[in-house]
């Protein structure tokens, strides 16, 4: 597992998936036209490991908000497990995932409005 996470970072940290056709394209953007919530996350993921969080954001601003919620995850874990706490994490509180799920459908939706200022949600 680990030595697929370091051809995996190996390989978006010096290949550009914007300057290549050998990386796969979204499923949903070629037969449909509409962007997922997901588009724009192999380029973000690039200009991730490459320190431009610019860009990153330019591509998917919700991939940020992931990154964020795993950051917290991890934070909180960490601070529980080393200081012996017990800080609650809200990762696990039964309402988060309705509130995530509707974070990414409203998402979704407004990055295809083809309208400014929402076509600033389509990746670049």
């Amino acid at each position: 597992m680990a030595i697929l996470t370091m051809v995996f970072v190996f390989v978006y940290y010096t290949i550009n998936p914007s300057t290549v056709n050998y990386l796969p394209k979204c499923p949903l953007y070629i037969t449909t036209g509409l962007y997922c919530p997901g588009c724009g996350s192999q380029r973000a993921t690039h200009h991730l490991l490459n320190f431009n969080f610019i860009e990153v954001a330019k591509q998917n601003v919700l991939y940020i908000l992931g990154i964020l919620l795993i950051a917290y995850h991890l934070f909180i874990t960490v601070i529980n497990s080393l200081f012996k706490k017990n800080i609650y994490n809200y990762i696990y509180h039964p309402k988060t995932p309705i509130i995530v799920l509707i974070i990414v459908l409203l998402f979704w939706i407004v990055r295809n409005i083809p309208r400014y200022p929402f076509n600033l949600l389509i990746p670049h």
